[in-house]
């Protein structure tokens, strides 16, 4: 008997031991080491993962849940430490130097490659991959000087929005503009982000202004066998280029309003050979537009995101969790809902955990990052069967957010 039990316990061993050219893998690498590396650690480990992490910061909070690698993204040796051992990689935060990935691509396998990387860094490319594929997006224009955001505003009109083509994210880098009296000044408030960045030439993109009913999101997941995966549309609430609250899923989506996100979404990650998750920022124009053009596509990131934070226990499988799965070459997990939720954001600072604890089915998660204005430092997610107990308990959770 005890032969057998030793004999089974062998072979799951030899399982976990595929190497990257199998089906399996047991080590992961991760660039960046924030709080979605920390999310994706306390998802594999159940998996039998384990992560290694990648992250300029000694004090990144997902430190704690593996191996971390303490050196800057362009650090050559430091990636080969890296990379040694690896069975696949992967990455938190879009905004990684698209040389690290490539360098990284030589040593082992990344998901989302290069590529994907490429499109999702830069505005223009990301508009002109979707426009491509079909998906309907807002006038734009490439600009380069304030000069030039004169000339595209005859063609976007006014209002419009200015973004800085890479490196923008919760708000940062973007900028409304009302009339055209003042656009130097207008052109050198909202590039001044991509400039502390270190940009020397910061390039931007002007778009046309539209109303929209919400804003809605969904996030999917694509496996390395193409096999697909998708949680239902979920609607996201903002304040001050924040997301704040994201319902899920979403009030009144019509089937077909979510089979035609679903198709967009799937349509990009085919394009792109993509595998792992993918998240894409839609504008819902409301039911007078029709399906077919109900939809603008606002932007996409190449990772796991925020919108997504309530599959943790709102879904069958989380987000994290078929991300790992994605990349290590695993079946996907069911991304059917698990009744409703609601995410509320801690921005800023934590509420009194206590507090927060005793809420029912609020599930708390704090993030283990040093409190400052704007910074995101953990989430709460309500959940229940009815979407107006879900939305009751985050109302409370609100409260106290609110009042910390």
């Amino acid at each position: 008997m005890w032969f057998g039990t030793i004999a089974a316990c062998l072979a799951v061993v030899a399982v976990l031991n595929i190497s990257r050219t199998g089906a399996t893998v047991v080590k992961i690498g991760v660039l960046g080491a924030g709080q979605l590396g920390r999310m994706l650690a306390l998802a594999g480990g159940p998996l039998g993962l384990s992560l290694r992490f990648l992250d300029p910061d000694p004090e990144a909070c997902a430190a704690a849940f593996g191996e971390h690698v303490c050196a800057s993204f362009d650090d050559e040796a430091a990636l080969a430490r890296f990379a040694q051992g690896l069975d696949a990689a992967t990455l938190e935060f879009e905004n990684v130097p698209l040389s690290c990935v490539q360098a990284l691509s030589s040593l082992t396998t990344v998901y989302p490659g290069p590529v994907a990387l490429a499109a999702a860094q830069d505005r223009l490319s990301e508009k002109t991959l979707f426009s491509g594929l079909g998906l309907g997006v807002h006038a734009y224009a490439p600009v380069a000087s304030a000069a030039e955001v004169h000339g595209a505003l005859s063609h976007v009109g006014l209002p419009a929005v200015l973004k800085t083509r890479s490196m923008g994210y919760d708000g940062k880098g973007q900028g409304v503009i009302r009339s055209d009296t003042d656009l130097q000044a207008d052109w050198d408030r909202i590039t001044s982000h991509g400039r502390q960045q270190g940009e020397a030439s910061v390039r931007c993109l002007v778009e046309s202004m539209v109303a929209f009913e919400r804003e809605l999101s969904l996030v999917a997941v694509r496996g390395r066998s193409g096999e697909f995966g998708a949680y239902p549309l979920v609607a996201n609430i903002h304040s001050g280029g924040i997301l704040r609250t994201t319902i899920a899923p979403a009030p009144g989506v019509a089937p077909e309003l979510q089979r035609l996100a679903e198709a967009h979404a799937r349509a990009i990650m085919e394009h792109l050979g993509y595998v792992g998750v993918l998240a894409i920022e839609f504008f819902d124009l409301g039911a007078g537009h029709g399906t077919a053009s109900r939809l603008l596509a606002n932007e996409m990131a190449p990772r796991v995101h925020n919108t997504g934070h309530w599959t943790i226990e709102g879904a069958q499988t989380s987000q994290f969790e078929n991300h790992l799965r994605a990349v290590a070459g695993l079946p996907l997990g069911s991304c059917e809902a698990r009744g409703h939720s609601v995410m509320v954001n801690l921005i800023g600072s934590v509420p009194e955990v206590r507090e927060l604890l005793a809420i029912k089915d609020a599930h708390v998660h704090i993030y283990g990052k040093s409190a400052r204005p704007g910074r995101k430092v953990g989430h709460v997610t309500a959940t229940a069967n009815d979407a107006q107990v879900a939305a009751a308990i985050a109302a409370r959770v609100q409260a106290l957010v609110d009042r910390a």
